[in-house]
């Protein structure tokens, strides 16, 4: 069979394949199928019909695969440009993109009637590189060249015309570099430079290399098209290579391209942004990072085998924008999601294909300069396909170049066509017509000066680099769409995700006394949104729900629970979820209190700060409250703000905010000194305003002068002088490892995101910044070098735990927010129980520092926690930040006799016994609540 029928075979194999993608689109848009919907395919089968005979009749010896697998290549990229058009700024891009096809196999056909003998172009060789270099720099002139995207890398002409000439110039610079190697091989192939044991080239024979780092460094400063620049970089590098066979070139490429990227990245922030993009997209999601972040969210959407044609977000749908530029550089994820990993890897087969023919074409060459082209331009098709479907895929950084063929865009379509004329041609003075490469390169041919066993060689390892080069980009998509799909799915701002879940009833959130804190509410068309009929009420601890933003709080760690697809409460309930049935989501109950919550929130008012309230017996969290505050219903206006002032708002400072505990400390200090018998409450120690410990000072708050006193009154006073000694009795080793049993310096399972209390490393700490931590504040400048953070730092649910050792016998119960879970028809599918956490003290201490505890209510610094007819055993803490005003720290428990609820708060530059004053009311309602008040 010839050649030539080889080609009309499979063009008719790939035709159905085509028309199928239209089908499918049209079908998924309400369109019938007849002519008017599927003759875009049709239209393009026959423009490749008559370019199946211009080559039958101008090239007949030339690859009969090269045709039919571009032929491929652009119809499955016209039907997804026109199945994205709907959706895009320019609904005429898919009939343009038609244009453009028809155009470039004109094109084609000319390239193939005009340009006889590729030999002859060699005499043009240096015409050629101006005219490259002229087009590729073209878009710097003032006036004419046009920055789109951030990269300036058009020509506008006339005000309605843009075209990239870097386009044209990849193929006019290939001609160049095809004669001008040709030309001399040899002279590039002799090392005659003796450096040691080593034969180096010349100098000189070095400078067509320099020549191409500094026009690709030219191109990453003033065109800011990193893409383009190491696409020229490295087509120049395959040919040479190709040409001399000389690995010692890779080598010293290599260098410059590690130089230039370094500098380029040291230099110029467009090179920063994309290389932080690459690291961690996810850093700066909502902006900088919002395509690649984008586009991996619709990749894992697609899994093994796609969502469906025209069923994908990323080429957008009814209610959800498109991923911006999705149609050029962002198409192969829309391809990706819509056919899945099947889908994107045979579109990656497909251009592997092209190479191996491109390769081959250059194999069965009858001269060097025609095998050269064939290298470079193949290379071209190669390298820009791994380039941008690699920096979509984060093999490496992202670059905004387009898929040969397939992207949007007339330039580089026709582009292609024209890469496509010439290696029909390079084919065509082959060997002979039936000489494949493997005859190719057994056998010299005395038309050309380089052998052929030594050319089919280099062109044997290409191809070897180039099938690495795509199986690499096949594994990046597995690990993205298949291995990390579930991981990306259900990430917190996965707004594809929420996008879905908008069909879905989400479960409720309420409070354990039935207010409801969330809830979805059904639209006229079928979606739901996400409401928060309690306003702010615990909007910290419930969190949001945006499809723009994700989630947080409960919304995001019993994210899956409310979708109704983990605890489940019925085998229906498994068979639904296995199913892919819509059902509503589970409920959440919370452990909080309504009221005792109000409270909480009450008690911070205006002021920045946190507040928790724990059941001792149980570690149940009555409520938790964080200042400022905001209101789920206005969390989008809040994420928008950013860095604002607005933004400090969304902190839990209970969970996730750390501050010097101040004087709440000395409970844990006093506990840890009782226990060790290093005092008792009688011991009586010197208290003056100041004292030197560890050759720096340790002053009282206000520095007062307390004389002798005990250690239970300067409990009460609050004595840092005192409390600095019995610190510096204990140790830093002991303090620190009895703050660790309390949940210092451990990551603390919990419902909601909470950071790790500190304590600094005790091997660090001198003995003036062990007074310091025993008195709770953290301090450095001691004469120990510390590395780790100074401490004590505490989170106000720490402290709780903290004050509810003492209130529960010596007891720590891990802290718990969920009380249980409920299917959508009442059924229960959990319940929450307490567990121990440790237990840091004895019942008898426990019992003794509550005594200690209750005189500071009666007659110490916490007077304004009081509540008449119940003992409060309760610390106040005065944090330094060096601020105007000081943190105002509260912790106690009552009844002191039968503690049934923990107060733990912090009040942000506050007046020194505010805390305690405010943490009197949450200890009332609380009381009010369990009726004991």
């Amino acid at each position: 069979m010839t050649r030539r029928n080889i080609e009309l075979i499979l063009l008719c194999v790939a035709a159905p394949i085509v028309v199928l993608m239209f089908a499918m689109i049209a079908v998924n848009q309400g369109q019938s199928l007849n002519m008017n919907t599927l003759g875009v395919p049709v239209g393009i089968f026959a423009a490749f019909i008559v370019a199946h005979l211009a080559v039958r009749k101008f090239t007949p010896g030339a690859d009969p695969a090269i045709l039919p697998i571009v032929f491929a290549l652009s119809g499955i990229g016209i039907a997804f440009v026109t199945r994205i058009a709907p959706y895009s700024d320019s609904p005429n891009m898919a009939t343009n993109q038609v244009m453009w096809l028809f155009l470039g196999v004109v094109c084609m056909v000319l390239v193939l009637a005009f340009i006889k003998n590729l030999d002859k172009l060699a005499n043009y060789k240096y015409t050629f590189m101006i005219i490259g270099f002229a087009l590729l720099l073209s878009p710097l002139i003032p006036g004419l060249g046009q920055e789109i995207y951030g990269s300036r890398i058009w020509l506008n002409i006339g005000g309605v015309f843009s075209f990239q000439p870097g386009e044209i110039a990849k193929i006019v610079i290939v001609l160049f570099l095809a004669g001008y190697l040709a030309q001399n091989r040899e002279m590039l192939s002799v090392f005659t430079w003796r450096v040691g044991p080593f034969n180096l080239p010349d100098i000189r024979t070095l400078l067509p290399l320099l020549l191409m780092w500094v026009v690709a460094l030219l191109i990453v400063v003033f065109e800011k098209d990193l893409g383009s620049a190491l696409l020229f970089f490295f087509i120049f590098l395959t040919m040479l290579y190709v040409a001399t066979g000389k690995k010692f070139y890779l080598v010293v490429g290599g260098i410059l391209i590690a130089i230039g990227a370094v500098a380029a990245w040291s230099l110029f922030s467009h090179v920063q942004d994309r290389v932080d993009i690459w690291l961690d997209p996810f850093a700066d999601a909502n902006n900088k990072g919002y395509q690649l972040v984008q586009s991996i969210y619709s990749m894992a959407d697609g899994d093994l085998f796609g969502v469906g044609i025209g069923r994908g977000m990323a080429g957008g749908l009814d209610g959800f924008g498109r991923l911006p530029v999705v149609e050029s550089d962002f198409i192969f994820t829309a391809i990706s999601e819509e056919t899945g990993l099947l889908g994107a890897a045979g579109m990656l087969l497909l251009y592997l294909c092209f190479a191996i023919r491109g390769i081959v074409t250059a194999a069965r060459a009858k001269s060097d300069v025609s095998s050269f082209i064939a290298v470079g331009l193949t290379s071209i098709i190669v390298l820009q396909a791994f380039i941008i479907v690699g920096g979509i895929t984060r093999l490496i950084p992202l670059t905004g170049i387009t898929l040969p063929f397939v992207s949007q865009g007339g330039s580089s379509l026709l582009a292609g066509f024209i890469i496509v004329g010439f290696l029909l041609r390079c084919g065509d003075e082959g060997t002979g017509v039936g000489t494949e490469m493997k005859t190719g390169t057994a056998s010299f041919n005395p038309n050309s000066v380089l052998g052929r066993v030594s050319l089919g060689k280099r062109l044997t390892n290409c191809m070897r680099i180039f099938a690495v080069m795509f199986a690499l980009l096949v594994a990046s998509l597995t690990v993205i769409m298949v291995v990390q799909a579930d991981y990306y799915k259900n990430m917190p701002g996965n707004n594809h995700t929420m996008a879905r879940e908008a069909q879905t009833e989400r479960g409720t959130i309420s409070t354990y006394d039935g207010v409801v804190l969330a809830q979805s509410v059904r639209n006229d068309n079928g979606t739901y949104d996400r409401v928060y009929p309690a306003g702010t009420l615990a909007s910290h601890v419930v969190g949001y729900y945006s499809q723009q933003y994700g989630t947080s709080g409960i919304e995001a760690a019993y994210n899956s629970t409310l979708k109704g697809q983990q605890n489940f409460a019925t085998l229906t309930d498994v068979i639904n979820a296995a199913s892919g049935i819509n059902t509503p989501g589970n409920d959440v109950t919370l452990t909080l209190n309504s009221k005792i919550q109000q409270a909480a929130q009450d008690a911070l008012g205006d002021s920045a700060g946190a507040c928790v309230v724990l059941d001792p017996e149980t570690g149940a969290v009555l409520g938790m409250a964080s200042a400022p505050t905001y209101d789920a219903a206005d969390v989008e206006t809040l994420l928008e703000q950013g860095d604002s002032s607005g933004s400090s708002a969304l902190i839990n400072r209970a969970t996730q905010a750390l501050y010097a505990p101040g004087s709440t400390f000395k409970v844990l200090t006093l506990a840890t000194a009782l226990s060790d018998g290093v005092a008792t409450e009688d011991s009586v120690y010197s208290s003056p305003s100041s004292m030197e410990i560890g050759g720096a000072k340790v002053s009282n708050y206000g520095d007062i002068d307390y004389g002798d006193i005990t250690v239970e009154r300067a409990t009460e006073v609050s004595s840092n002088v005192v409390f600095g000694q019995l610190g510096v009795e204990l140790g830093a080793d002991r303090l620190v490892a009895a703050a660790e049993d309390y949940g210092f310096n451990n990551l603390i399972s919990f419902d909601l995101p909470l950071v790790e209390s500190v304590m600094a490393d005790p091997a660090e700490m001198s003995e003036w910044e062990t007074a310091w931590a025993a008195d709770g504040q953290p301090v450095t400048g001691g004469d120990a070098a510390q590395k780790s953070q100074p401490g004590p730092q505490a989170t106000a649910l720490q402290m709780a735990m903290g004050a509810s050792a003492v209130a529960n016998d010596g007891t720590i119960q891990t802290p718990y927010i969920v009380d249980s879970i409920y299917n959508a028809n009442g059924e229960k599918s959990f319940t929450a129980s307490s567990k121990e956490y440790s237990r840091p003290i004895s019942k008898e201490i426990a019992n003794r520092v509550t005594d200690i505890m209750v005189g500071v209510v009666q007659n110490g610094t916490g007077t304004a926690a009081a509540i008449s007819g119940i003992d409060v055993a309760g610390k106040t803490g005065t944090a330094e930040t060096g601020k105007e005003l000081d943190d105002s720290w509260f912790i106690g428990f009552a009844p002191a006799d039968n503690p049934r609820v923990v107060v733990a708060i912090v009040i942000e530059e506050s007046s020194e016994r505010d805390a305690a004053l405010k943490a009197q009311n949450v200890l009332r309602t609380a009381l009010e609540v369990q009726g004991l008040l």
